[in-house]
């Protein structure tokens, strides 16, 4: 496991003052499974472009991962761990991967923004997500639809 960078502790507590509130852990995370991929992603974020994310609800399953809620916050880092931002869930759908909408993919703001992208770059991400767990992608996979928005920089 990788140490958290100072960056997280500091937004943590910034945030948490800037709403006059007694700061609690947030989870810290970057986006994907690969440097470039994960510093676009949140650089897509900073610029309130990319506000949805999408993970196989077999993903969960394998790594016995608790579900995204509504009101949940998450710290958004880089590859390196640096922390950007604060966003929170404001709502969690699980959707067949073959019933993704156009509208989805334009909300996760990746590549050209198009269904057809999302499906080639996600059906990629999740062949390597699901690699070594019992699961196999498929084209009614269960996938966990999360959007957000950032609430603090």
């Amino acid at each position: 496991m990788r140490k958290l960078d100072p960056s997280v502790e500091k937004i943590t507590s910034e945030y948490f003052k800037s709403l006059n509130q007694a700061k609690t852990e947030l989870v810290a995370f970057y986006f994907c499974d690969n440097e470039k991929d994960a510093n676009e992603c949140a650089d897509l974020v900073l610029q309130n472009i990319k506000r949805a994310t999408a993970s196989s609800l077999w993903w969960y399953k394998s790594n016995n991962e608790t579900l995204p809620q509504v009101g949940d916050r998450y710290i958004v880092t880089n590859w390196e761990g640096v922390a950007l931002c604060v966003i929170e869930v404001e709502k969690v759908e699980i959707t067949p991967f073959n019933k993704i909408t156009a509208a989805f993919a334009r909300r996760e703001g990746e590549g050209d923004k198009s269904l057809a992208y999302w499906k080639k770059v996600h059906w990629d991400y999740y062949q390597r997500e699901l690699a070594n767990t019992k699961y196999f992608p498929s084209e009614d996979m269960p996938i966990v639809c999360e959007y957000f928005n950032v609430v603090f920089k």
